[in-house]
């Protein structure tokens, strides 16, 4: 059969009569994905890939298992820029399949005819250098410059990119994968390793996984690379190179605490380990919940153990998220509120109310500087949002995070914490390995916490957070009294005192991120230089800390920190930062020629996520 270049998907069906799944699956549109699960709804996708580096590409099958209503004639995938080698039944008869029109976010339908014996359909297939997916490296872009490294980052729909399937959050798969790496590379995924030495097969070493829990295809997950592991406790353990694995290992050494710390709070936790994955520089997140598998920026590394927030945040989403999990994209929020929220009760737990009232003023601050740059009446400061017609990455903002978490603390204060954690850990509870979306949250916050009451209900006002914009009147201020400490020093700062004579001793990250943040916008190159010679700030180690100085160099065109910034640019690529900065730059005369040069040098080492956003921004370089 004639190699077509198209995004590809497999199914096997299990069932000849209509499942209640199925019946209920059409409830829910997803607007970013062809499937038609009413009619066949992929179950379990098993995996058989070669990884070529020097082709930059993926090549092998997929093969799917679905179920199937008794009417269904064919099975839609949804695809994205593959090249497919065929589509076959069990038997090696090929199908019949025919693609619908490109659309450039969505890819293309897959429309596969089914086997009449209603058997498994194979895929083959390979993926594009430039798949969306898929960030290759080269060794030189590693922590060890000896070897090269993949991995992948699927959400929100590039997992149409590397695989064939229905990529939509509410389709929920199993998946099995062989993965063939090269010679001295070892391979990683979402799922449980039965290999983990890998078998000696021609071309490599052959690594085999199993996922027996249902999970979202965004959340399928591959890297493949040098890399070691370290046991942190029972459960838990953290994946790196070699030359990071001792760094990682020691900053992320709570990690076993923090697991059994969200299981007190919200019940047990279902995916048996909990591993961190250090990725090189390049990964444009800061954590990817993967399960069983956090993908994780090297950025946490400051050798403080200061940021391990982030760790929170994602282990959080082996509950929201990954467990109960948002239908479609428009409500994101339902992933990314809870998960910010839990994350917040699991620093409380392990650090302290005081520690954690500083991480809710920050996201406070975070979410209303953004209705201050958007519009705090524009329509994606709603939790529910339109995506139609839109990339979906478009609804990662502040606002499903920190509005989000927002509303589930105002309806903690409403309805008092037992009421509120009861009700929550049995949410968790009722819709395990399920989608949800906001109307379901509804009824069951309605019928389970609210019950009635109506002046609790008024209390809370779902209503004004779901789908209005802004933040309502009822949303917690959220003070904190170290940051009042904190913003007296500034005040002293700023009235004349000396940097090296303002009462610093002990902040925390937290503490030193609310003390930039609290600066004024305009400061003199001796102010920023005394500032600098008390805190060191333009060498800090700390991501979030040299971050929020950098972005005041620029706007103050302090030339002492630009070998900093430029290093700070090119050293990493997570788009929380190197995008603010790279617009600072451009917002400035003097700056857009820097901005440009710099960018042509890191651009190669920059995930495909990151340079669609910063494309816009710098403009593309030339091509060479």
């Amino acid at each position: 059969m004639p190699v077509l270049r198209l995004a590809v998907c497999c199914l096997i069906a299990l069932a000849a009569a209509v499942p209640e799944s199925l019946a209920q699956s059409a409830a829910t549109v997803d607007v970013h994905s062809y499937a038609e699960p009413e009619a066949a709804r992929v179950r379990h996708v098993d995996l058989d890939l070669a990884v070529d580096f020097a082709r930059r590409r993926l090549s092998g099958a997929a093969t799917l298992s679905y179920e199937a209503a008794p009417d269904a004639r064919d099975i839609v995938l949804d695809v994205k820029d593959l090249l497919l080698v065929g589509v076959f039944d069990a038997a090696g008869n090929p199908l019949p399949a025919a693609l619908g029109p490109a659309d450039p976010v969505k890819g293309r339908a897959l429309r596969i005819g089914l086997p009449a014996a209603r058997g498994p359909i194979v895929v083959r297939y390979a993926t594009l250098p430039e798949a969306g997916a898929l960030q290759w490296l080269t060794p030189e872009m590693t922590a060890g410059g000896r070897r090269p490294f993949l991995f992948t980052q699927g959400q929100a729909i590039l997992t149409r990119t590397w695989l064939p399937t229905q990529d939509s959050p509410g389709i929920r798969q199993t998946y099995t994968a062989r993965i063939v790496a090269p010679p001295g590379l070892r391979a990683v995924m979402s799922a449980a390793s039965l290999t983990p030495e890998g078998e000696a097969v021609a071309g490599g070493r052959a690594y085999r996984f199993r996922m027996d829990q249902p999970i979202p295809p965004y959340l399928f997950a591959l890297a493949v690379g040098d890399l070691a592991f370290a046991e942190i406790g029972p459960r838990t353990g953290v994946y790196a190179e070699p030359s990071v694995l001792g760094k990682a290992a020691w900053e992320l050494a709570d990690m076993e605490k923090m697991l059994s710390t969200a299981e007190a709070l919200f019940g047990p936790y279902r995916w048996e380990r909990y591993d961190v994955l250090v990725l090189p520089p390049s990964f444009p997140f800061g954590g990817m919940e993967n399960p069983r598998l956090t993908f994780a920026t090297p950025t946490i590394l400051a050798g403080d153990r200061s940021l391990v927030s982030l760790i929170a945040h994602e282990l959080a989403h082996s509950w929201s998220g990954n467990l109960v999990t948002n239908a479609a994209w428009g409500d994101i929020w339902l992933n990314e509120g809870f998960t910010t929220y839990f994350e917040n009760r699991i620093m409380e737990a392990l650090y302290g109310e005081p520690y954690a009232a500083m991480l809710r003023n920050l996201n406070r601050q975070d979410l209303l500087d953004y209705f201050a740059e958007e519009g705090a009446d524009a329509p994606d400061t709603r939790l529910v949002i339109d995506l139609e017609g839109r990339d979906p990455d478009e609804g990662l903002s502040e606002v499903p995070y920190n509005k989000g978490s927002a509303f589930l603390r105002a309806v903690e204060l409403a309805a008092g914490r037992p009421a509120f954690d009861a009700w929550l850990r049995g949410y968790f509870d009722r819709y395990a390995f399920q989608p949800m979306t906001t109307g379901k949250f509804v009824e069951d916050l309605e019928a389970r916490l609210i019950r009635g009451d109506e002046a609790l209900a008024a209390r809370i006002d779902m209503d004004a957070w779901l789908y209005a914009p802004g933040l309502p009147p009822n949303a917690p201020e959220e003070t904190s009294a170290r940051f009042e400490q904190v913003e007296a020093q500034a005040a002293a700062f700023r009235a004349g005192a000396p940097a090296r004579r303002l009462a610093v001793a002990g902040w925390s990250t937290h503490e030193w991120l609310r003390f930039l943040r609290s600066l004024p916008p305009e400061m003199t190159p001796a102010q920023l230089a005394d500032l600098d010679a008390a805190f060191g700030f333009t060498g800090a180690g700390n991501s979030e800390i040299r971050f929020a100085w950098l972005r005041h160099a620029v706007r103050n065109r302090y030339t002492p920190a630009w070998a900093s910034l430029e290093q700070f640019l090119t050293g990493q690529g997570r788009r929380k930062f190197v995008l603010p900065l790279y617009e600072d730059l451009m917002a400035t005369s003097w700056g857009r020629d820097r901005a440009r040069r710099i960018y042509a040098r890191a651009r190669p080492g920059y995930h495909p996520l990151a340079i669609g956003s910063i494309d816009p921004v710098v403009g593309a370089p030339p091509e060479p």
